[in-house]
This record gives C-alpha cells, sequence and structure tokens, in this order.
C-alpha cells in the first residue's frame, strides 16, 4: 500500500487524554476497516492533532475516516506519506474508548479495525448537523402579478401571521397542504428563510427529582448503589432479586448518584422489548426520557444521538449490546438489565458478549458496574459466591405481592385433545380466570403458525435450500419463512416433490396456532398475539404493553418478547404450552436457559394484589428444572447444575473457544476443518472435539464445521489459538470465525 505503511508496534494504550502531537511529523491513524494495525500518515503543517481525534485521510483512491491512535512508527520514508486531509470538530476519543477498543480485539481475536468500526458506527456523525430551514411571513409583502392566492396558501400566510418560524413540513402539516404550497410563496417572495440552529437534545433527566416509596430492602440496596457510584472506582455488583421486587427503582438510585456527579450512565437491555415499559419509568422517575440506542432508529436519529454523546449532551443512555460502543467521555455508572439474557451474546462480525465486554469497559474506566438479574448466569453467580463480585439481595417482592404458585402440568396424563395443545387443567383454570376478569398469558417460544410443513402423500418437509432448518409457516401471512436466513415463499397449492394437491399439513405448534385454539375455546375473548414479527419496533411493542395495562385484552399469547420485565397487574395466569422445549439439542447451557425463562415467564404472574398461578405443560415433570420450578429452589438448582458444569469441567470452571469454519463449497470446508483438526494444540489439560459438522451444517447458503477446544479456566486461549491457525494455510473462500466463551452451539 503506497500511501500508508502498518505500524509494527502496537498503539500507545496508556496516553492521557488530550496528549498533543503537534511535534509529530507523522501520526498512527486507525482505520474502521477490517485491518490488524494503525497505518501512518503525515501531518500537514499547521495541523495540530491529539491522541483520539477524528480525522479523514487518504487510502488508495477514497478518502475514509480514521482515529489518531498515537505517534507514527517510522517505517516508511517521510516522502512516500500520504497527509492527513482534515481532523473533524468533534471531541476526540478518550484513552479509556481506545483501550476498549485494543482490549475487546484482543480478547474476541478480532482485527482492531473491525471493533474500531462498532464506536465509529456512524460516520454522518462527525460532520457539523445542517441548520434547519424555516420560514417567517415577509412583512408588506405583495404577490408578484398573476400569483393566485388559493385557500392552502392563505392558510399558511395565517399560520405565520403571529407566530414563530416554522419549518416547511410543519406549515404543510398545520395547515392540511402540500409541500409544493409551501415552497410557492417562497419562490413569490412572501416568506422569508431562516436557517435555524439544529434542535437540542433531549431534555436532561433531574436527579433530585423524588422517586416512589421504597421499602427497607430497597433502601439499604440503593444506599450501597449510591455509595458505590459517589465513591468511584471499579467494582461489579450483582443485584440479585427476586420477580417483582423492584430492583429497576434500586438501580434508578445509581443513576441519580452519577447524574448528580454530573457523569453519564449506561443501562444495556437485552431486547427493544423490555424498553417501552421501562422508558415510562423512567420518565416519571427522572421527569426526561434518556436518549435510545437500538437497531430500530433512524439514521439522523443515530446521528444526532452519537453526536450528543460524544459532547457530553447526553447524561442517560439506554440501549442494545451496541450501545456500549458509544463515544461516553465521562461515564459514570453501567447497568446491565436482565444479564443473564443470551441476547447479549453477538454472533456475527466481531463475536463478543456485551455482558462480559461491559465489565471489562467499567474495569478500564475505574467505574461501578451493576449486574442485574433475578435468575443469574451460573457465571455471574459462581463470581458473587467466590466473592468476587459484591452481592445486593432482594429477597421478596415489593408492595407484599406474593410470587405466584407453580403447577407442573403432566402431558403423558393430562392429554389435550387430538390436534390441540391446551391440556383440559389449562383450559379449566383460563376458564375460571377470564371468568373472575382477570388475565392470562399463554407462552410458547415458537414463531409463526407451525415449525414444519410435510406432505401428508410422501412425507417430503419444506426445508430452507440456504439453511439446515425446517421452513416454518406463518398462517397469517400466508408464507413459509426460514427463520435463520430471512428467505420466504408463499404456501404451495401441491407438494413440490409429488405433485399431490391438499397433503401439505402444519405439523407442531406456533403462537398462531396457540392463537387459534384460543379462538376456538373462548370466542369472546379479547385476544392477541405478542411476537417479534408481529410487533414491529418499539412503537408497536409500547401500544401492546397499553393495551394489556389497560386491560384492552383477556389472554396475550406470545414468545420471549414478553416473557420478562413487563408489570401488568391484572396478569394472575400463566400458562407454558411446551415447558419442554428449550431442553431438546446438546447445548451446554439448555437447563439453565431453561430454568432462566421460564422463571422469568412465571414471574409474569400475581405481580399485583391478586395472586398468581403458572401452570408448565411438561413430559418431563421429573426434570431437574420442573422440579426446582415448582418448589421455588431457585439456588438448589443452580447448586446442582454447578456441580455437573465443575465435573465436566465446563465454564464458568472451564474454558471454551470455538472454530467456524465456513464457505460455499463443502468439499474445500472439510479439507481445511480437517487441516486445523489435524493441527490442533493438545496436551493433557488442553482438549480439541471435531471437526464436525454444525447443528446448522448449511446457514445462509455458507457450509459450516465447527471445532470446539477446551482447557481449564486459567488458561490463555487465544495465544494457543493464534498459533494453532498460524498452522494452517486458510484459502481467500474459507472465513473461520473465533468464538471465546461461545453461547451458542449452532
Amino acid at each position: 500500500m503506497r500511501e500508508a505503511s502498518a505500524s509494527s508496534r502496537p498503539p500507545e494504550s496508556g496516553d492521557p487524554q488530550g496528549d498533543l502531537l503537534g511535534a509529530e511529523t507523522r501520526v498512527a491513524v486507525l482505520l474502521p476497516l477490517p485491518l490488524r494495525e494503525a497505518y501512518d500518515y503525515r501531518v500537514p503543517d499547521g495541523m495540530t492533532l491529539n491522541h483520539g481525534d477524528f480525522v479523514e485521510v487518504p487510502l488508495g483512491p477514497r478518502r475514509v475516516i480514521g482515529v489518531v491512535w498515537g505517534p507514527g512508527a517510522g517505517v516508511v520514508e517521510a516522502r512516500r506519506l500520504k497527509p492527513v486531509v482534515r481532523r473533524f470538530d468533534v471531541p476526540p476519543m478518550t484513552a479509556v474508548a481506545r483501550r476498549f477498543v485494543e482490549w475487546v480485539a484482543a480478547y474476541t481475536m478480532t482485527l482492531p479495525g473491525f471493533v474500531l468500526r462498532m464506536a465509529v458506527s456512524v460516520p454522518a456523525a462527525l460532520e457539523p448537523p445542517k441548520p434547519i430551514l424555516a420560514y417567517l411571513k415577509r412583512p408588506d409583502a405583495l404577490a408578484p402579478p398573476g400569483f393566485k392566492m388559493t385557500d392552502a396558501r392563505r392558510r399558511v400566510l395565517a399560520l405565520l401571521e403571529d407566530g414563530p418560524p416554522r419549518t416547511p413540513g410543519e406549515l404543510a402539516e398545520e395547515a392540511g397542504c402540500g409541500a409544493t404550497v409551501v415552497r410557492g410563496l417562497a419562490e413569490a417572495g412572501l416568506l422569508e428563510p431562516l436557517l435555524l440552529p439544529p434542535a437540542p437534545p433531549l431534555g436532561r433527566p433531574d436527579w433530585a427529582r423524588p422517586g416512589p416509596a421504597l421499602s427497607p430492602h430497597q433502601e439499604a440496596a440503593a444506599d450501597d448503589l449510591r455509595g458505590r457510584v459517589q465513591a468511584g472506582g471499579y467494582s461489579t455488583v450483582l443485584l440479585d432479586g427476586v420477580t417483582g421486587s423492584g430492583k429497576t427503582e434500586v438501580y434508578y438510585e445509581a443513576i441519580a448518584a452519577a447524574l448528580k456527579q454530573g457523569k453519564q450512565a449506561l443501562i444495556l437491555l437485552p431486547e427493544i422489548a423490555l424498553s417501552a415499559q421501562w422508558l415510562d419509568r423512567f420518565a416519571r422517575r427522572f421527569g426526561a426520557a434518556p436518549a435510545e440506542w437500538h437497531s430500530e432508529l433512524t439514521g439522523s436519529q443515530r446521528r444526532d444521538t452519537w453526536r450528543a454523546v460524544a459532547k457530553g449532551e447526553v447524561p442517560v443512555v439506554v440501549g442494545a449490546r451496541s450501545a456500549l460502543f458509544l463515544p461516553y467521555p465521562d461515564l459514570g455508572v453501567i447497568i446491565v438489565d436482565e444479564e443473564h439474557d443470551s441476547a447479549y451474546k453477538q454472533e456475527e462480525g466481531a463475536i463478543y458478549h456485551a455482558r462480559d465486554m461491559a465489565v471489562a469497559r467499567a474495569h478500564l474506566g475505574g467505574l461501578p458496574i451493576v449486574l442485574v438479574s433475578a435468575t443469574p448466569s451460573l457465571e455471574t453467580k459462581v463470581n458473587a459466591d467466590s466473592g468476587r463480585y459484591a452481592r445486593i439481595e432482594l429477597p421478596s417482592r415489593h408492595g407484599g405481592a406474593q410470587l405466584p404458585e407453580v403447577a407442573l402440568v403432566d402431558l403423558r396424563r393430562d392429554r389435550p385433545p387430538a390436534r390441540h395443545w391446551l391440556a383440559p387443567s389449562l383450559r379449566k383454570a383460563l376458564a375460571e380466570t377470564l371468568a373472575g376478569g382477570e388475565q392470562a398469558m399463554l407462552f410458547l417460544n415458537r414463531r409463526g403458525y407451525a415449525p414444519l410443513t410435510l406432505c401428508r402423500a410422501c412425507g417430503h418437509r419444506m426445508q430452507c435450500p440456504n439453511c439446515t432448518a425446517w421452513l416454518v409457516e406463518h398462517r397469517l401471512a400466508r408464507k413459509l419463512q426460514c427463520h435463520h436466513c430471512g428467505l420466504q415463499q408463499p404456501l404451495p397449492p401441491a407438494c413440490p416433490e409429488c405433485g399431490e394437491e391438499g397433503t401439505m399439513a402444519a405439523c407442531g405448534p406456533g403462537v398462531e396456532r396457540i392463537a387459534e385454539e384460543v379462538a376456538e375455546l373462548f370466542p369472546d375473548a379479547r385476544a392477541a398475539i405478542m411476537a417479534s414479527d408481529t410487533l414491529f419496533g418499539p412503537r408497536a411493542i409500547q401500544e401492546m404493553v397499553r393495551k394489556i395495562t389497560d386491560h384492552e385484552l383477556d389472554i396475550i399469547i406470545g414468545t420471549q418478547v414478553m416473557a420478562k420485565g413487563h408489570h401488568f397487574p391484572m396478569l394472575t395466569l400463566v400458562g407454558v404450552v411446551d415447558a419442554d422445549l428449550g431442553l431438546n439439542g446438546g447445548d451446554l447451557r439448555a437447563a439453565e436457559r431453561t430454568y432462566q425463562l421460564l422463571h422469568q415467564v412465571a414471574g409474569r404472574a400475581g405481580r399485583g394484589e391478586r395472586p398468581g398461578t403458572v401452570m408448565l405443560q411438561t413430559f418431563m415433570p421429573e426434570h431437574p428444572v420442573m422440579q426446582a420450578l415448582a418448589a421455588g429452589d431457585r439456588d438448589g438448582f443452580y447448586q446442582l447444575e454447578a456441580e455437573m458444569r465443575q465435573d465436566a469441567g465446563m465454564p464458568p470452571f472451564g474454558r471454551l473457544a470455538a472454530l467456524i469454519v465456513s464457505g460455499e463449497d463443502p468439499t474445500l470446508v472439510d479439507r481445511v476443518a480437517m487441516a486445523l483438526g489435524r493441527a490442533a494444540p493438545r496436551s493433557e489439560t488442553v482438549h480439541v472435539l471435531g471437526p464436525a459438522p454444525a447443528p446448522l451444517a448449511l446457514l445462509r447458503g455458507r457450509h459450516r464445521r465447527r471445532l470446539l477446544l477446551k482447557a481449564p479456566r486459567a488458561t490463555q486461549v487465544q495465544p494457543l489459538i493464534a498459533e494453532w491457525l498460524e498452522r494452517v494455510e486458510i484459502p481467500p473462500a474459507i472465513r473461520v470465525q473465533i468464538d471465546v466463551d461461545p453461547y451458542s452451539f449452532l
């Protein structure tokens, strides 16, 4: 590469914020591209650069953004270096943020430039915001000859008679006309254009605003968190409270303590679905909404939020895992709500677990982090039990509400009728709940109408051509869909294999099929489906939550989007249609995940004054997960699970790292996977399993093979993997992904 050279040493990670590089004639610039090292560029005369400055530099025929990572390496002659084009007028990336990029890259074995791309995810935010065009009415202006004054034009002028300047969009909306009407008035000289400054950021939350009265347990927990935030310094705390114990109100006090000090707060939520009620509660507590950060934001919202965070104008951010990489200048506390949730694990691109990276970010920044859950991950629980993390417990529900009674419905004895899915005992409980004027929830973690469609004549199964997965029928949308690659196709009128018509049958239930059964059983009940493919975006979820809260619905049928975080006072019955669903397969965490999910689902019942009941339909009532749920013995389940993991040397008592080999040519994929298998590191303590076809052996048209490295807990697996990969030549057509601490084994 002629215009730049790779720096031969790692970037400086300990530079204090604001160190000047003005005396340097060259600087190392890290680019948000899949690159391993920073490149050297020449500093033009008259330009002063700091560590962390955002700059524009040439790269081949194009110009790209980058971050000044330190002084140049000096390997390439100065005359061959290309100059930095310009420095952007935004605050520099802090030293902590740069160290965080390096740490994430090293831990996940991802190229540093690729991690930087997550931190510089909105390049448009580096440019100054454009002023907003608005109009005033020109005093005493006369219409030009031939200009016809229509009713719509008169309405626009009337709006501006005594009012403030308005944007073209506002004028068109308020006057009930099109934008061309406003534009015509401006071109005729009847409107005076103004350029207004960009809209200010969201209102600032008021930390001094009084919150709700706390119970003695809550107050003690809040005092602990306030003290940690006020004292500063790194600490990790598990806020461990039963469902409905008021954990959110407690950690709001930690946020208030950070705001009182003029610092920022970050709250991570695993799913957008959790944000609807959360945002309402936050606004009631602090008098203003926080900034949001998730995939449903528009481009302009992302741009404005990123820039406002960087300038310190946003005190509180709530968002998904990517919010961790926003440019906070002065972060005071991090909250990870529902810390056990598997949605925190990113499986594509840079593979990382947001909870673990958040702990690293807090450690690097010297600030407290609070992990919140009623069902902590086994990793977090072991860390709390060993004293590595502090623990704060909330042992009872807030306001005197009682935990629900959990009953096991043995489907071997209490069988649903043929081609139906609700057992007689659950049907009876639903009828009693509706008769009492209360609400019920039916939970099935399976979207669509049926997970499989097959031909009754020849047995042909509708499978995705791009993935090792069945096509799921979505009857409401009249389509078959792959939930892995998104492929969609209409329901076939005849079997594509044998050509027989009318033989395609749905097998198994999804939430749509349960809704169909509910409509058959209770035709007068107001029912709705709550799933990710029926609710599009936070606003739709917010409206659904409002309907449930206002008792406009009697029965809610849904997936895990409704399993946690919601508070519905009139919901007293929860029925789990297939409690065994998550126990299938060989996933290391299958039992733990199933327990956590069902415990969270159960926690939706009886959160108000009325007691709640939970009914788990299962073919395995003797399973430890089911027994623990029925007995309310959370710690007993965790102890048994920990003993099993420890005996097997599995996380959190051992280390795992996966290599996923993929490509379009299955023969080449097998060849590379076998070569990696032969070159694998092995010793008395380090073992490599595989290669073997992944459970999803075909995903989005790519064939996949997996290898799994297993080592003692104290082992640094990254150097082992680096040496391992150096021994095998990887063709360009093959991708090898590294997943340190895998959560999914698909």
